[in-house]
């Protein structure tokens, strides 16, 4: 059976490896779902991955051989870009250019001080980059022949450095690659087992540092990708599943793992992307296609705005502290989570992440030896998490009030409910910060979308941050703390064709035309590569625009004429800045066709009728006005149409979601929770 059979035909399976917690979904024939949730394990994630399958499909009853496909959402690749744990790597490029990655950028992080920040290291040191002979001018006309003998030479230091793989990546190679691909034929047959990565297989687009950053972190990291990828399959082999492997990348879509293993760098944000195409499938099915999504897990939280439902694409984003211009779901990520560390700094000043207890040792509320205060122990003070995995796990309540008095409140002089609140104030705000980063600083108004909190710990923030902002409606899906595993069961197959333009500005008609034909021959390759039928193909152009003298384009959907393109270039210019520049010149700087396979998958399924909400028990809450008596609702018991008042907190197995008093809540018939707050519902 191939891997573009629609998921309402088959067995499927959804793992997605966080940094405390791996979730998995099973999905039936029938578009029937069951979760489980199992501690991550970060000296091998495949050991979590096979045991929390392992678990789902005994819960489903579901035999491993009838899984027909498994996705997959992968921090392999950023976690060894941001630890640092990426293999020796060599750069080949052209004579002259050895220090294109020392030289870099002149901008500075936002949040570095301007005087004091030192630049870090370059992931290849000048040591290990080798020059060749060869020129290419930016129409890609050969203006220094290829110098084979170089080639050799920088092959042989490849050798003596003792690199285990090797960056390509060539003056002007987007207009024209001939020279890089004899380098790679020629360095193959050199450096066997040595993996090598040419810049035109990975970013054939203008500018040389970010190419080459690109390069060479697909480089780095498609060792060890490659490794796990090919382990992870014989894993599952073994377990007696033989369907295809489909991991996620950072756009949105999935793929099979040997595209993976060519291009391991688009995978960088591919647990936070499923989670956003989750969010998109659950509000479009109760009728909301604005929305802002925020991803709170046990160290980060991921923030992302869709408008239309559309799934917004940059090729700006970042991974650590290098930029990395591969197309990646438009969202912004900061370091604050249920696991993220609170702390009194030597100036006495209450700090909270962007360091976390991880899964081990964790919240001291875990029981797991945790003994700093965290996000999830000031809940846990508050009274805003009676239980955990649905009551499958204890929580410690005075072992949290005595990491927050230890760690906070006695150092503050303060009570340990009031630091506990402290703490929530300040991861809050922070998350506000990225929400307005999102919303405000790229033109719209937050007020105008509904807020869709998820991860384990996203429901218990939603409504405070929805009140922060002015946000009137919260949107908590039927399974938030699984979304990013459910979402790749939403996903489809995704890939995106660049062609960089030999000349910036206006270039005719035909060159453009002629650009898309070679990128959509490209895509049409992937799509017979990955068996995506005919029927399921989509393709979509679009073009990377700026005004002549600007140092940052715009993505566009191209409406088949320059003239037509520039209008909406300006008008998305408007949206952004807040201005255009009527007489200025408009340049094309490059094309990319967008190549989508549908799998036709769904993780949402009508809700039968309720019968009323019925409280389950109570639960002493310290909100800031007063402690109040909570009614707790279990959401497994509650059915479409069943509406309750806050305050009240809703338990499940993979998330808690906290409803403060002036918000109402009821249960939309396709699943989700919908809470909407009584003072701004006239707005």
């Amino acid at each position: 059976m191939s891997s573009t059979d629609p998921v309402s035909s088959v067995v499927s399976v959804a793992v997605d490896i966080g940094g405390t917690f791996t979730d998995i979904t099973v999905q039936d024939r029938q578009g029937q779902a069951w979760t489980a949730k199992t501690p991550s394990t970060p000296g091998d994630p495949s050991e979590a991955f096979l045991l929390g399958v392992s678990q789902a499909l005994s819960k489903a009853g579901i035999p491993s051989h009838d899984v027909r496909r498994v996705l997959h959402g992968t921090t392999i690749a950023t976690n060894m870009i941001l630890e640092n744990k990426a293999v020796a790597t060599a750069l080949v490029t052209t004579r002259g250019f050895r220090h294109v990655l020392e030289i870099g950028r002149q901008d500075i992080p936002r949040k570095a001080n301007l005087y004091t920040w030192i630049k870090p290291a370059r992931p290849v040191p000048p040591a290990h980059v080798f020059e060749i002979s060869e020129r290419l001018s930016a129409e890609g006309n050969v203006l220094i022949e290829l110098d084979e003998e170089s080639v050799r030479e920088a092959g042989r230091a490849c050798l003596s450095a003792g690199v285990r793989s090797v960056a390509v990546c060539l003056l002007h190679a987007f207009a024209q690659p001939v020279h890089e691909r004899r380098v790679v034929g020629i360095l193959t047959d050199m450096l066997p087992g040595v993996t090598i990565t040419a810049s035109s297989d990975i970013l054939p687009v203008v500018r040389e540092y970010e190419r080459s950053l690109a390069t060479v972190i697909n480089a780095q990291v498609m060792p060890g990708v490659s490794s796990y990828v090919r382990r992870l399959e014989e894993r599952l082999t073994g377990y007696g599943i033989a369907a295809p492997l489909l991991l996620m990348k950072s756009n949105g879509g999935v793929a099979s793992g040997g595209s993976i293993c060519r291009s391991p760098a688009t995978t960088a944000l591919s647990g936070p992307a499923a989670g956003v195409v989750g969010a998109r499938a659950v509000a479009m099915a109760a009728g909301f296609s604005d929305i802002i999504t925020v991803d709170i897990g046990g160290t980060s939280a991921d923030i992302c705005l869709m408008k239309d439902g559309a799934i917004r694409l940059t090729q700006h984003g970042r991974i650590g502290e290098w930029p990395l211009p591969l197309p990646m779901v438009d969202m912004v990520t900061i370091g604050a989570g249920g696991g993220s560390l609170a702390r009194v700094t030597p100036d006495g000043v209450l700090a909270v992440g962007p360091e976390s207890a991880g899964s081990v040792p964790g919240p001291a509320a875990y029981r797991r030896g945790g003994t700093q205060a965290t996000v999830t122990d000031a809940h846990v003070v508050l009274g805003h998490l009676p239980s955990l995995l649905g009551g499958g796990m204890d929580i410690d309540v005075q072992a949290a009030r005595k990491a927050i008095a230890d760690t906070v409140a006695n150092p503050l002089g303060l009570e340990p409910g009031e630091a506990a609140r402290g703490i929530l104030a300040i991861a809050n705000n922070a998350m506000v910060g990225a929400i307005r980063v999102v919303s405000v600083e790229r033109g719209y108004d937050p007020r105008d979308f509904v807020l869709v909190p998820f991860g384990g710990a996203g429901p218990l923030h939603g409504c405070a941050l929805a009140e922060l902002v002015g946000i009137r409606t919260v949107l908590i899906p039927p399974s938030p703390g699984v979304l990013c595993a459910q979402g790749l069961l939403a996903a489809d197959l995704r890939a995106e064709f660049s062609r960089g333009l030999r000349a910036t500005g206006t270039p005719d008609a035909v060159m453009v035309e002629q650009s898309f034909t070679a990128a959509e021959t490209d895509a049409t390759t992937w799509f017979t590569e990955e068996g995506v039928p005919d029927a399921r193909r989509e393709m979509s152009r679009v073009a990377l625009m700026r005004y002549a003298g600007q140092g940052v384009e715009l993505t566009v959907p191209w409406p088949g004429t320059m003239a037509q393109a520039a209008e909406t270039f300006a008008a998305e210019h408007r949206a952004l800045y807040g201005f255009d520049l009527p007489d200025a010149t408009v340049e094309l700087v490059s094309l990319r066709v967008e190549a989508v396979g549908r799998l036709g998958g769904a993780i949402t399924r009508s809700l039968p009728p309720g019968q009323g909400a019925r409280a389950t028990g109570m639960q002493t809450v310290l909100f800031a006005s007063e402690p109040l008596e909570t009614p707790v609702y279990d959401r497994t018991m509650l059915g479409a149409g069943d509406t309750f008042e806050g305050p009240a907190i809703v338990t499940q197995l993979d998330a808690t979601t906290l409803v403060p008093p002036g918000w109402h809540a009821v249960m939309d018939e396709s699943g989700s929770l919908i809470l909407r707050h009584k003072i701004k519902e006239s707005r």
